[in-house]
């Protein structure tokens, strides 16, 4: 049975030997080539492709199998000698300028999934507008058929086309001079790491050699948890922050662009939070500016923040890539989406878990405040909100079947009067202080249902009427 392949919120991603094969990657791999040799030689820019891969099953051999296809293709490649992270690929990319690259990872996925993401050469998720020129290419490929090829891997490295490369290393100098590493490392501040078996192991405390780390092992099955930095899967972190002493705890994900946080009481800070007191800290205390750019499922606080502060504000569908193309088309001072993607001005227009993780670190450290401080001040200027969100599993058919039940004519929900619907990426219905969002989920057979409120029990009340 054919497989079609399809580039979702984030990349190609499928499971592992049904859709994620080797003949997939394959084709894959050789659109993506053709189409970055053809940019290369439009933008003059240097036709080396950079490659990474996470510590899923295969990931390494699927990433040099993609090497050996670029090399043969044309591109001469730039592949990671050991698990790397998504933002040091991007930031690679960035700094070699390369014509783009790939990262080898299903992010946050279950275990038997794997993917392809494709990255621009400014160091961020490729434009949308990229990707649909690889798909076309990639239905040039499919119809053609793909040719095998010439030269074995041993032979492109003994060539000089293709090179192993220690992308942590750069990744680690470049930290060094955007953050306030010895400050950090000198403050006597406690640091658990929770790298959730992903990219993100053995780097924060190489990083700041204080940081302590569990689920830093290899473990492709990731202990049973799927490496998604929400407040489910953080157990055991939260246990050992509280009864260790840690003053914070950061997870990143499965590939290490995504971050979650815990205060010193081990309690969840979700994602929205940490947008906010960073975008706080930035203004009022490094006095950056910019604009502010969010995905349609994040916090309403950020409209209240900017509005305060005199920033624009941008909101667009779910994908970093949408913010990635603003942070590389205006001044964003932060961008961020609502699953822990956060892109900080004077990085990298990309998501990057572990400097964010830092810079919370950096933040508390220089305002002299505990975390679930900054988060009580957050509230009391701003107000109240709780944010809640369900994954519902279901198949394609269904997914769509469901999605017809909502419309934009929906005048109440759990009792509360409609007062606006937005359909930026899925129906978004608002009330009195709060909203409902409703949206299919780009990278997995599932639909999301997302509520913010005032309150636990309101946002919970119209999660189950969304349900119902």
């Amino acid at each position: 049975m054919k497989t079609e392949i399809k580039f979702g919120t984030d990349g190609w991603r499928g499971i592992i030997a049904e859709d994620f094969t080797f003949a997939n990657v394959d084709k894959v791999a050789l659109a993506s080539a053709e189409y970055f040799k053809k940019a290369s030689r439009r933008d003059r820019r240097t036709p080396v492709l950079v490659i990474g891969y996470d510590a899923r099953f295969l990931s390494k051999e699927f990433a040099e199998r993609t090497a050996l296809v670029a090399g043969n293709a044309g591109l001469r490649v730039k592949i990671a000698d050991k698990v790397a992270a998504t933002p040091m690929v991007s930031l690679m990319t960035k700094n070699l300028n390369a014509v783009g690259g790939v990262v080898i990872t299903a992010s946050h996925n279950p275990p038997k999934y794997n993917g392809f993401k494709l990255k621009g050469h400014f160091g961020g998720p490729a434009y949308p507008e990229e990707v649909e020129k690889v798909e076309a290419q990639l239905a040039r490929v499919a119809k053609k058929g793909f040719i095998h090829s010439k030269n074995s891997l041993q032979q492109l490295v003994e060539k000089g086309t293709v090179e192993y490369i220690d992308m942590t290393e750069m990744y680690v100098r470049d930290l060094s001079r955007k953050l306030d590493l010895k400050r950090i490392q000198d403050s006597g501040i406690r640091i658990l790491h929770d790298a959730m078996y992903g990219a993100g192991m053995n780097v924060l405390n190489r990083i700041v050699p204080s940081v302590k780390q569990i689920h830093g092992s290899y473990n492709p099955s990731f202990g049973g948890i799927n490496p998604e930095p929400i407040e489910k899967n953080l157990a055991e972190l939260s246990t050992r922050v509280k009864s260790e002493g840690y003053h914070i705890g950061i997870a990143t994900d499965g590939d290490a662009d995504r971050v979650g946080a815990l205060d010193e009481e081990g309690c969840y800070v979700d994602s929205h939070r940490i947008f906010c007191v960073l975008l706080k800290y930035l203004v009022e205390v490094k006095n950056w500016r910019g604009e502010v750019a969010k995905s349609f499922t994040v916090t309403d606080v950020l409209d209240k923040q900017c509005e305060k502060y005199g920033l624009r504000l941008h909101t667009t569908a779910v994908g970093f890539k949408h913010i990635g193309r603003l942070m590389t088309d205006r001044d964003i001072l932060v961008g961020g989406e609502e699953s822990g993607g956060l892109g900080v001005k004077g990085h990298i227009p990309e998501r990057d878990g572990i400097y964010v993780g830092l810079l919370m670190c950096e933040m508390m450290i220089k305002r002299q405040k505990r975390l679930s401080e900054l988060v009580v001040e957050l509230a009391d200027e701003f107000g109240e909100r709780h944010y809640r969100r369900i994954d519902h599993h279901i198949t394609l058919k269904e997914k769509t079947a469901i999605m017809k039940k909502f419309s934009t004519k929906m005048k109440s929900l759990a009792g509360y009067p409609v007062t606006n619907v937005e359909t930026i990426d899925g129906f978004k219905y608002y009330v009195d202080n709060g909203w409902l969002l409703v949206r299919p989920s780009g990278t997995e057979p599932l639909i999301r249902f997302y509520a913010e409120a005032e309150s636990v029990e309101k946002a919970e009340k119209m999660l189950r009427s969304a349900m119902e």
